[in-house]
């Protein structure tokens, strides 16, 4: 039974592979589809973040000011440094200054962690 199932998922990836080939507008249709995904996807970040915060309000708050910033802006810069990486690779001297960066946001992080562990 599992075969017949494998086949079967098997057969109609190939089949909506064949329909984007083939078609006209099939790889527009296809940027489409993964541009929708992508939003899917930043969506379901978004709400994973917000539970995340409701869940945790009390300890980011009894972080204090300075830490809690310091999450937040390692948090951004993560999310950036991610966003950027493409392009600072490119370089020798963008691939250095990212790395150097990445540790600096793991480091802010750790700094973090080890406030919150503290109490």
């Amino acid at each position: 039974m599992d075969r017949l199932k494998t086949t079967r998922n098997v057969a109609i990836v190939a089949l909506i592979a064949a329909a984007v080939y083939l078609l006209p507008s099939g790889g527009q249709a296809a940027s489409t589809f993964e541009a929708l995904l992508y939003i899917g996807f930043g969506v379901a970040i978004g709400y994973l973040g917000l539970r995340f915060y409701l869940e945790n309000r009390v300890a980011l708050n009894g972080l204090g000011d300075r830490y809690r910033g310091l999450l937040y802006g390692a948090l951004a810069g993560g999310v950036l440094m991610w966003m950027s990486r493409v392009r600072m690779w490119q370089t020798g001297v963008g691939e250095l200054l990212w790395f150097v960066l990445v540790g600096g946001i793991v480091y802010a992080l750790v700094v973090v962690v080890r406030r919150w562990r503290a109490y």
